[in-house]
């Protein structure tokens, strides 16, 4: 398994309860009304339907006020991502993106038979001119993960327009919001305003967290006509399935509910981070659905002493502990052992 996906898969003790908060996931299940578009759709499974989504891709640009054609839908942001690692990038030619952040971008360019440049977090937070200074004439693409995975800092408007600034024209800037709809309003930047502003700029998304619609595999991406046109000449391959298209349409038609599961679930990452802080941990605060606890030693053991109680957490070994907010019993499961392994390790 290639060096950027870096954790460790704990063993958990039989007759626990169980936790999963070491994934992404949201703890909310799909809205009725999305489950029902689920089961009308499949009816006509048969069906070709909307082969390529453009029912979809007109829902969003009307929801985010862009042109229907500056968007394109994909099966998860992942996949998306993986797309424009192969069309923008290849053989000598880098990606430059911070460290750490979302492990499966390595082994996406990779995959595109390119590298990353991986530039260092200053502290918890992206070093935007460290990344600015990393970019070379090899340079195709830069990643900005905002929310970020797993520390869950955020960028602010005013940051990336100067970053953007420092950037030569040749050079496509890719802002991943998987998790943006978590976080305060103002504290994250506006990436379809900075898409609209810049054609370098293009914005992914995805259906998969604050929507609930993980395993249906739907994302898009926001992006101008030369960052689009090689993407739609593969999209035949890449479709979204019809029922996934039909959910995230009926999810859209109630964002405003999905945005108050999300402050939900950020009122309970806030108060967990303040048992964490009170306990003596360092954390930074997040905007994303998760917490993250730096650690440089003593990761397996920690995670493996979640375990053994029945609480799964994500481990990436010498770096720390990813912690995805779940319902409040298992919150507060995690905050009583993680005040335990503190206590024990004084």
């Amino acid at each position: 398994m290639h060096d950027g996906w870096n954790r460790m898969t704990p063993v958990v003790a039989e007759n626990n309860p169980f936790h999963q908060m070491s994934l992404n996931e949201t703890v909310h299940p799909p809205l009725p009304e999305v489950v029902d578009a689920v089961l009308r759709t499949a009816r006509t499974a048969h069906r070709t339907l909307d082969a390529l989504g453009s029912g979809l891709c007109q829902a969003l640009a009307a929801h985010l006020g862009v042109a229907p054609e500056h968007v394109l839908a994909g099966p998860g942001s992942g996949a998306l991502l993986q797309q424009l690692f192969s069309t923008l990038t290849g053989p000598d030619t880098d990606t430059v993106h911070a460290w750490p952040s979302w492990e499966a971008y390595p082994m996406m360019a990779a995959n595109a038979g390119s590298t990353t440049v991986r530039v260092p977090l200053s502290g918890y937070d992206h070093d935007l001119k460290a990344m600015a200074d990393a970019v070379t004439d090899r340079t195709r693409m830069v990643l900005l993960c905002t929310p970020n995975n797993p520390t869950g800092t955020a960028l602010e408007h005013d940051q990336i327009l100067r970053f953007l600034d420092r950037l030569p024209a040749h050079v496509t800037v890719v802002i991943d919001e998987a998790y943006r709809d978590f976080a305060d309003p103002g504290a994250v930047a506006d990436g379809i305003a900075l898409h609209r502003a810049d054609e370098r700029v293009c914005v992914v998304r995805t259906f998969s967290k604050s929507y609930g619609l993980l395993s249906l595999r739907v994302g898009y991406l926001v992006a101008h006509e030369p960052v689009l046109a090689p993407l739609r000449t593969i999209l035949p391959f890449y479709r979204v399935s019809a029922v996934a298209q039909e959910a995230a349409i009926a999810g859209l038609g109630a964002h405003e509910r999905v945005l108050r599961q999300c402050a939900e679930t950020a009122g309970e990452r806030d108060r967990l981070h303040r048992i964490l802080l009170d306990q003596g941990w360092e954390a930074p605060a997040s905007q994303g659905n998760f917490l993250w606890l730096p650690m440089t030693s003593g990761v397996e053991r920690f995670t493996q002493f979640c375990a053994d109680h029945g609480v799964v957490v994500c481990g990436k070994p010498g770096e720390g502990i990813r912690v995805t907010v779940a319902e409040p019993e298992a919150n507060q499961a995690f905050a009583e052992l993680a005040g335990k392994y503190r206590e024990a390790s004084r």
